[in-house]
């Protein structure tokens, strides 16, 4: 039996957007509370928020250690204001819709007493994840969600995949799945936790981003739609 699918979000259920980090990096220095220091300079602010970055999701990559957006101003260096995050929040928001394949996946999961469930690797906080959901219209399919931003770990760990376990409500994670794009932190991650587990192979992963060990997934899925044949067959 398969009590629960818990799912990755970037790259899966949204489909994959190669990003232009220096723009990136420059929406997120709008948030930059301004000082006197003549060399206050938004370019500047950049480029320390974007090797922040790399320090952050390295921490994430070989420690599993978890970050919030916070957590990139303090390892730059850096003051900001939260309610200045808008044109950071802007950047990001046409890449982050729900892939149209995932509301009639997981109707069919509800429909066939499967759990349903998303494990985050982000800095982003919850009510951003869950406002686009929202706005896609699937967020009520959601059984339980998990934000690496607000728990301590980062996939691959498995305490990471066992607090997605605890949110959607199940116990074994020999009847758990776990889908996502990356070989390292999804497939391998979700191996080490007691997990099956689905790769979605559309993502062109960074080289930074690649982690120690790639793990074999026990399926592959082409399109998000392929998931219920995958699972009868193991079912």
């Amino acid at each position: 039996m398969i009590d629960a699918v818990i799912f990755d979000w970037g790259g899966t259920l949204t489909r994959w957007h190669d990003i232009d980090f220096h723009a990136e990096s420059l929406a997120l220095a709008a948030a930059v509370v301004a000082t006197p220091d003549p060399e206050d300079d938004r370019h500047l602010h950049a480029r320390r928020l974007h090797e922040a970055g790399s320090t952050i999701w390295g921490r994430s990559r070989d420690h599993q250690q978890s970050a919030t957006i916070a957590d990139l101003f303090t390892v730059a260096g850096l003051e900001h204001d939260p309610e200045l995050l808008t044109a950071y929040y802007e950047f990001w928001v046409p890449h982050t819709e729900t892939d149209p394949e995932v509301r009639p996946l997981w109707e069919w999961l509800r429909g066939e007493g499967i759990k349903v469930g998303v494990l985050s690797n982000t800095v982003w906080p919850r009510e951003w994840h869950v406002g686009f959901f929202e706005r896609d219209g699937v967020a009520h399919l959601l059984d339980g969600d998990v934000y690496s931003s607000e728990v301590p770990w980062t996939k691959p760990s498995p305490h990471a995949f066992a607090a997605a376990m605890e949110a959607v409500g199940v116990s074994d994670p020999a009847r758990c799945v776990y889908v996502g794009d990356r070989l390292y932190d999804d497939v391998w991650g979700a191996h080490n936790a007691g997990m099956r587990a689905i790769h979605v192979p559309h993502s062109a992963i960074p080289p930074e981003q690649v982690g120690h060990t790639e793990g074999e997934p026990d399926a592959v899925a082409h399109s998000l739609a392929d998931i219920p044949d995958l699972l009868r067959d193991w079912r």
